[in-house]
């Protein structure tokens, strides 16, 4: 049975300076995306999902063992999730880069889910500015099954940005 925390604001710190010293770049979405995009946490987060440069892979992999973290789900080429005992989980999205700027990350079913260059900004966490997705993109993310209270949560705090 799989036991966890939830990642707190310095573990995602933490996460995000290792996969700076790893040479990658990445963006923040789910529910720490959200965080980033409104500027403070607003919530308990179980884990934090990263979109990462594929190229890097084996990097960011070896700088998250290097913190503790092991891959518990391996959905390669789409996703890779890990925890660390105590510190919480990251879920990890590798993405192709394309010339223009937009990307494109591996759908379950080989197809491949676009992600257009807009998609991509930055936020704000501990007032550190931190790589995101836009609040477009992270609309679209919470589409296409049945919304969890933590996602009403979200979209909320996303409209609040919009009407605000």
């Amino acid at each position: 049975m799989r036991t966890h925390s939830d990642t707190s604001l310095p573990e995602v710190l933490a996460v995000l300076a290792a996969l700076r010293a790893a040479g990658c770049r990445f963006w923040l979405e789910g529910g720490w995306g959200v965080d980033a995009l409104v500027g403070r946490q607003t919530r308990a987060h179980r884990d934090v999902d990263v979109d990462f440069d594929a190229t890097r892979e084996g990097a960011v992999l070896d700088a998250l063992a290097a913190l503790g973290y092991s891959i518990q789900t391996d959905w390669r080429p789409t996703r890779v999730e890990l925890a660390a005992p105590g510190r919480g989980w990251v879920d990890l999205h590798p993405l192709v880069a394309n010339s223009d700027g937009s990307a494109r990350q591996r759908a379950l079913d080989g197809g491949w889910h676009e992600f257009h260059r807009s998609w991509f900004t930055t936020g704000t966490l501990a007032g550190e500015r931190v790589p995101c997705v836009s609040v477009q993109a992270q609309r679209v993310f919470r589409s296409g099954y049945e919304l969890r209270p933590v996602d009403h949560h979200d979209l909320t705090e996303l409209d609040r940005l919009v009407d605000g």
